[in-house]
């Protein structure tokens, strides 16, 4: 077989390991999750970890553990607080993952430790279960994520074009493997994470202080052209808005509690739920207008004033459909999607001047 920067990273894998645990000893930043660790918070940070930054989870994982400390507090609480608690974090599958999660666990005899058992579980990838079955039970398996593709790609100069970083995460998980100690895999997994997120970064990478930067092939051709993933197609959509108020309530659209993305969650309704023509709606005053993006979507999303009519829908307090009558002065005590949040209250600030 003739020898390859992959082969030849494997032959050096114990001076590899040596070099990024000493330094990830020495470095490690100094996380809510990592003092005290324990399954339960290793479980938590991980799902809360899945696209979001660090720097975004850490209030939202202190806030969740004053809150529910364990596993038994989680399992017992309502969806509602736990939504609640999860707002503005986005991606709220992962939260009712969570939930079921830990009503899974407490109808187990035992806690499984393998990552195959966990894979088995809410919410539980291939990274998350190495992640938590490393660090909690010292399985050494590996985490493959962006950061540990972009390192590996970087370490071995990989040539290959990858689709997306899913596939590049499964074609480079038997070298991850091959890195992994038996001793402190878990140490190991969250010494390439913090490498990845705060050395080798994707822009201007800190070679000159990179402790495995003897072991990089990249370093001699300049390690930004990797990893070599195709850019994402980015589809653009726009979405029209309701602002609807009647005598001290707004009206808000509760997604269904079988909905993939936002279950349970309050938003302002769009043209479309209150039975009305986009064309309608954007000729009334416009209150808002804001762009973001969630996964490969460019969303552009306007909110209109448009006034309440008491005879064109039907009395009461929620309307067919998942809308529903929430006063102003209960809208803190529902769960809102994050920007939404935003926007009822940037919207209430201007009519208050």
């Amino acid at each position: 077989m003739p020898e390859t920067a992959a082969s030849r990273l494997i032959a050096r894998k114990g001076a590899f390991r040596d070099a990024l645990l000493g330094w990830y000893r020495r470095n490690a930043r100094d996380l809510p999750w990592r003092r005290l660790p324990s399954l339960y918070r290793t479980v938590v940070s991980e799902f809360m970890l899945q696209q979001t930054r660090v720097g975004t989870v850490i209030p939202y994982f202190l806030r969740w553990m004053d809150a529910l400390p364990d596993f038994a507090a989680l399992a017992a609480a309502p969806e509602e607080r736990v939504l609640k608690l999860w707002e503005g974090l986005g991606y709220y599958s992962r939260s009712r993952n969570l939930h079921r999660l830990a009503r899974e666990l407490a109808a187990l005899p035992e806690i499984p430790r393998s990552p195959e058992a966990w894979r088995r579980l809410p919410g539980v990838g291939p990274y998350t279960a190495a992640a938590i079955t490393s660090i909690s039970f010292g399985e050494p398996s590996a985490c493959v994520d962006g950061n540990v593709v972009r390192i590996l790609t970087r370490l071995t100069a990989d040539p290959a074009r990858y689709r997306d970083s899913a596939g590049a995460a499964k074609a480079l998980a038997p070298l991850a493997g091959q890195l992994v100690p038996a001793g402190s895999p878990g140490d190991h997994n969250q010494a390439m994470m913090e490498l990845g997120a705060t050395i080798c970064l994707r822009r201007k990478p800190l070679c000159r202080v990179c402790p495995v930067r003897t072991f990089c092939e990249a370093r001699k051709t300049g390690p930004e052209a990797y990893p070599r993933i195709a850019p994402k197609i980015i589809e653009r959509r726009s979405i029209v808005r309701a602002w609807c108020v009647r005598r001290s309530a707004l009206l808000l659209h509760r997604a269904a509690a079988g909905a993939r993305r936002l279950a349970g969650l309050h938003e302002l309704p769009t043209a479309e739920q209150l039975g009305l023509a986009e064309s309608v709606v954007r000729k009334r005053p416009l209150l808002a207008k804001r762009t973001r993006s969630i996964t490969r979507f460019r969303i552009a999303e306007s909110v209109h004033a448009v006034a309440f009519k008491e005879e064109s829908r039907p009395g009461g307090r929620t309307w067919a459909g998942g809308l529903v009558w929430v006063p102003f002065d209960k809208i803190d005590s529902i769960a809102l999607s994050g920007p939404h949040r935003r926007w009822v209250k940037e919207i209430l600030a201007l009519q208050a001047v």
